[in-house]
C-alpha cells in the first residue's frame, strides 16, 4: 500500500461521515508550531516560518508567514490569536479555515493578521497535497507550461556597471533584468549599492537598535533613470526585456513624466510607480502613457486595489503570497485578472524565504494568466542548510521539482542556530527632513 493509500484509507470514513461542522473523523491539527530564523543573518533576512502538525504520524506541512519588519508581532500573532483556532479542526477543510481565521479578529485585514493566515494558508495547501501525494499545483488544475519565465536584478553605481552586472545576467541566459542605478547625489537607495558613507550610517543604528536614515530625492531620480535605459538601449540592444522599480518612491506626478519618459525604451513593465495610497492616481498614468505597469507586492488580500484590474490600470498584478493570505488568495487574485487580460508577476524577493517561492511556482505553473516570477536569489549555504528545496533555475526560467505538497522541508535544528536578528528598515527622508516611503 502506497502512503497516499494507507493516508486516505485512514482518513476516509471520517471525512465521509459527521460533516456537522464538527472536525470530521480523526484527522486533526494537534500543534501550530512558529519558527522565526534568519540563516542568512542579512539585515533583511529575517523569516516567520509555521509548521502544523497532525495527529497522523510524519504529516505536517510548512508555510511562511515572513513580514520583513513586523516578523515578531507575526510570530506573536500567530501563537496566541490564530493558533487556538486551528486545533482539533481538520487540515483538509481549508476554505473554511480560511474564512474562519479571517474573520477571527474583529478589526482584520491588516499586514501582521494577513501574513499569519498567509503562512497558516501555504502550510494547509502542503498537508492537502501530501495526502494525495501530489504537488500542490496539481491541486490547482495541473502544469498549464513546463517551465516559468524568471528576471533577476542587475544594479550599480552607474550606468556601466548596471550595464556590466547586466551582461552577466544575459551570459547566464536570463531573457528579462530589472535595472536599477545610483542617483547621484545619493549615498543609497532602494536596490542599488550604497556608499561607504552609508554602510557606516545603517551599522552605526543598528548597533544602537534604531533604523538608518537615508536620504532621497524623487526629482533627481526621475531625471537619471530614462538616462539609465537610454544607456541600456544602446548598449544591449532590444532583444533584452528590462523593467524597473519604482518603488512608491515619487508623487503621482512624477509617475506620469516618468512613465512617459521611458515609453521609448519599451520597458516589460514599471514596478510599483506609486504607493498604495494614490492608488486612484494610476488612471492618471493610464491615460498619459503606455509604459505597462506592475503592481500589488505591498496589497494584504484579494480587495486592496480591485479596481486597478476591473479598470484594467495596470498590466501586471504583483501581490505576494506571504502577505495577501497565501496560496488562496493568489488564485483567486490571478481568476479575477484572467478575464482581463493581466498577467501574474508575484512578489519575489530575499526577505521571504524559499517556503514562499516554492509556493509561488505552484501556482505560477497552473494558471492561464502567469506572466513572470520574480526569483532575484542566490541562496547562501547557510540558507540551504535549514530549507530542503528551492525553484531551480536554467536557462532563464524557474521550475520546482515534482514532489508532493510545497515539495519543501525545514530542517529545525539548523533554524535554531540563526535566531531573529534585530535590524530595522531605513528611515527614508528628504532633503528638508520630510518623511517618505520607503
Amino acid at each position: 500500500m502506497t502512503r497516499r493509500q494507507l493516508l486516505l484509507s485512514s482518513l476516509a470514513a471520517g471525512v465521509a461521515a459527521n460533516m456537522d461542522g464538527k472536525v470530521p473523523g480523526n484527522f486533526r491539527i494537534t500543534n501550530v508550531k512558529v519558527i522565526v530564523t534568519n540563516p542568512s543573518k542579512a539585515a533583511l533576512g529575517n523569516y516567520v516560518l509555521v509548521k502544523i502538525e497532525t495527529n497522523q504520524q510524519g504529516l505536517w506541512g510548512w508555510g511562511d508567514a515572513t513580514c520583513s519588519g513586523s516578523e515578531l508581532g507575526v510570530a506573536k500573532f500567530l501563537e496566541e490569536h490564530m493558533a487556538p483556532g486551528l486545533l482539533g479542526r481538520n487540515p483538509m477543510q481549508l476554505e473554511d479555515l480560511w474564512q474562519t481565521l479571517f474573520f477571527l479578529p474583529y478589526y482584520r485585514s491588516g499586514s501582521v493578521h494577513m501574513s499569519a493566515l498567509s503562512g497558516i494558508d501555504m502550510a494547509l495547501w502542503d498537508i492537502k497535497g501530501k495526502v494525495a501525494d501530489l504537488p500542490v499545483y496539481e491541486l490547482l488544475g495541473g502544469r498549464a507550461r513546463k517551465h516559468l519565465l524568471t528576471y533577476s536584478n542587475a544594479s550599480g553605481k552607474d550606468y556601466q556597471s548596471v550595464e556590466e552586472n547586466a551582461r552577466k545576467l544575459m551570459a547566464r541566459g536570463y531573457k528579462v533584468i530589472k535595472v536599477q542605478v545610483s542617483t547621484p547625489g545619493m549615498e543609497g537607495g532602494y536596490a542599488v549599492p550604497a556608499s561607504e558613507k552609508q554602510k557606516a550610517i545603517a551599522e552605526k543604528a543598528y548597533e544602537e537598535g534604531l533604523p538608518p536614515s537615508e536620504l532621497w530625492e524623487p526629482g533627481a531620480y526621475i531625471r537619471t533613470v530614462p538616462r539609465l535605459f537610454e544607456h541600456l538601449r544602446k548598449t544591449l540592444g532590444e532583444d533584452i526585456e528590462l523593467l524597473h522599480d519604482v518603488h512608491e518612491r515619487v508623487t503621482p506626478n512624477q509617475a506620469v513624466t516618468l512613465a512617459k519618459d521611458l515609453e521609448p525604451y519599451k520597458l516589460f513593465y514599471l514596478e510599483d510607480p506609486l504607493r498604495p495610497e494614490h492608488l486612484d492616481s494610476f488612471r492618471l498614468i493610464r491615460q498619459q502613457a503606455s509604459t505597462p505597469i506592475a503592481m500589488g507586492e505591498v496589497f494584504v488580500g484579494q480587495w486592496e486595489g480591485m479596481h486597478l484590474i476591473e479598470e484594467h490600470l495596470i498590466d501586471y498584478v504583483r501581490h505576494d503570497l506571504a502577505h495577501c493570505g497565501g496560496i488562496t488568495t493568489g488564485k483567486k487574485v490571478a481568476s479575477n485578472c484572467e478575464p482581463r487580460g493581466i498577467l501574474t508577476a508575484w512578489h519575489g524577493p530575499g526577505n521571504i524565504s524559499p517556503i514562499s517561492h516554492m509556493a509561488n511556482a505552484s501556482i505560477d505553473l497552473a494558471i492561464p494568466n502567469f506572466g513572470i516570477q520574480e526569483y532575484a536569489v542566490s541562496w547562501a549555504d547557510p540558507v540551504k542548510e535549514v530549507f530542503s528545496a528551492m525553484p531551480i533555475f536554467e536557462g532563464g526560467y524557474i521550475d520546482i521539482a515534482d514532489k508532493p505538497g510545497l515539495g519543501i522541508e525545514v530542517n529545525q535544528a539548523a533554524a535554531a542556530k540563526s535566531p531573529y536578528l534585530r535590524r530595522l528598515r531605513p528611515a527614508i527622508r528628504r532633503a528638508d527632513g520630510t518623511a517618505w516611503p520607503y
